[in-house]
């Protein structure tokens, strides 16, 4: 099995940004970077060449395949931001409606800009994210 690419490594997080946002960008990269800290208690990491991870947890699928991963992140990807995160019940369902301009895949949350979205709903998605990931995988890092 191929070592995994998306793990901690002992890059700049402050490197990475300033490499890859534009200023509006780094601006909500820090607002997002405080949300993701005060929800999982842990400092940002880089995950990989260009993940700005929080915490860890540990998983194994039914098929076998198992790794570790970020609670919560975030990346820049050209002219939008990614904030990784489960969203799975009908409550964080709700929430999304709630949320404001964006658009979403399994596990992320597209971003043009902050300021398209209620930061406080933005918040209340990662902590639930987070809880899920912490229950289902009972080793994650403790908030």
């Amino acid at each position: 099995m191929a070592d995994a690419k998306t793990k901690p490594t002992a890059a700049s997080v402050d490197e990475y940004l300033a490499s890859r946002a534009t200023a509006q960008q780094l601006v909500d990269c820090h607002a997002i970077m405080a949300i993701c800290a005060r929800v999982t208690g842990h400092p940002p990491v880089m995950w990989g060449p260009s993940i700005v991870g929080f915490g860890s947890y540990s998983y194994r699928y039914d098929s076998g395949h198992s790794g570790t991963s970020c609670l919560t992140g975030l990346a820049v990807r050209g002219k939008e931001l990614v904030v990784y995160l489960m969203v799975e019940d009908p409550a964080q369902m709700e929430l999304l409606t709630r949320l404001g301009k964006h658009r979403r895949t399994a596990a992320c949350l597209y971003l043009k800009r902050l300021a398209d979205v209620d930061t406080a709903v933005l918040e209340q998605l990662i902590a639930a994210s987070v809880a899920d990931l912490q229950r289902r995988y009972p080793g994650a890092t403790p908030a």
